[in-house]
């Protein structure tokens, strides 16, 4: 029989159990959290904007640089700055030892974390994927969709969250069968049921929910999300403004009731108008062309009588 673990054991299997998942931990970082992606105010033209080099708007050199990677702005003594300098606490340019290309922000002379940010870096592709925009491309920070975990700009950030999580189907069934899909990718916008969210080419682990069989993102089941569906909307469309009511020609029937109650004019009358002025017009033009037709008549008849004298003169002589 195996031995039993004594309470000291116990304790001491648990403390490295946590120990274990806090070091985990310690290398997942937020986006949002990262030191490369903290908030940042100019010196010179005091704007908020995302932890960079130099200045998007103006281009100037902070006077307290923080690093990318881990944060600091003050260099104390240490043994593993590649440019050393002892009893002197480094800060500002002195500290600087890289500017991170993907990060567009400075990387302090610590030798960690000039051999390691560039492979680490968080924002490395990090393009919004609404406005396909980079780092260098605006001045803003830059988030992690909750739902589906692409990288979001400043500016589309709550817009996209906002209209996330809803399907690219009208119904929650299986994209592969008929049945109702406990499981949804956020990333795909796709449901799959018990047996097709199993996958060959992406394996599950353990604890956690199956991943998309299609592009290997971590599902999440359909109870626990405030998912819908795709909405087409066809014919009248109702609570339109007052405004563009009748542009369109598809006003509802809450805005056509509104609109009587209020003591506006039916907008019926107003399509008779057009519809008789087009029929005055119309006649008008029918009565134009039956005038031009008898004068042309006239003269045909005329030219007609003309010839037949010319010919009964020519008999008699």
């Amino acid at each position: 029989m195996p031995k039993k673990k004594t309470g000291a054991r116990k304790k001491a299997e648990s403390r490295k159990e946590r120990e274990k998942q806090i070091r985990a931990n310690r290398e997942h970082v937020e986006v949002a959290k990262h030191p490369c992606n903290f908030n940042m105010e100019c010196d010179k033209c005091q704007r908020k904007q995302k932890n960079r080099a130099f200045c998007y708007f103006c281009n100037s050199v902070q006077k307290l640089p923080l690093c990318a990677q881990c944060g600091k702005i003050k260099c104390m003594k240490s043994s593993d700055c590649v440019i050393k300098h002892p009893g002197i606490h480094s800060t500002g340019m002195a500290m600087v030892g890289a500017v991170c290309d993907f990060c567009e922000a400075w990387v302090c002379h610590s030798r960690k974390c000039l051999s390691t940010h560039a492979c680490v870096c968080p924002l490395t592709d990090a393009d919004c994927i609404e406005c396909d925009r980079g780092v260098w491309d605006h001045g803003g920070r830059i988030f992690r969709c909750s739902f589906c975990q692409n990288f979001l700009c400043e500016d589309d950030q709550f817009e996209h969250q906002a209209s996330c999580q809803v399907l690219q189907a009208e119904t929650f069934k299986c994209v592969s069968c008929n049945r109702l899909g406990q499981h949804s990718c956020l990333r795909c916008k796709a449901c799959y049921c018990d047996d097709h969210a199993k996958s060959k080419v992406f394996k599950q682990e353990k604890g956690k929910a199956p991943p998309c069989p299609k592009c290997g993102h971590e599902t999440q089941e359909t109870k626990d999300l405030s998912m819908s569906t795709r909405t087409l909307k066809f014919g009248r469309q109702a609570g339109a403004d007052d405004e563009d009511e009748y542009d369109d020609g598809a006003s509802g029937y809450d805005s056509y009731w509104k609109n009587l109650a209020s003591g506006g004019r039916d907008p019926q009358d107003d399509y008779r108008e057009d519809d008789n002025d087009e029929d005055d017009d119309f006649d008008e033009d029918e009565e134009e062309e039956d005038d031009e037709e008898e004068e042309d008549e006239e003269v045909e008849v005329e030219q007609a009588a003309d010839s037949m004298a010319g010919l009964k003169l020519d008999g008699t002589a």
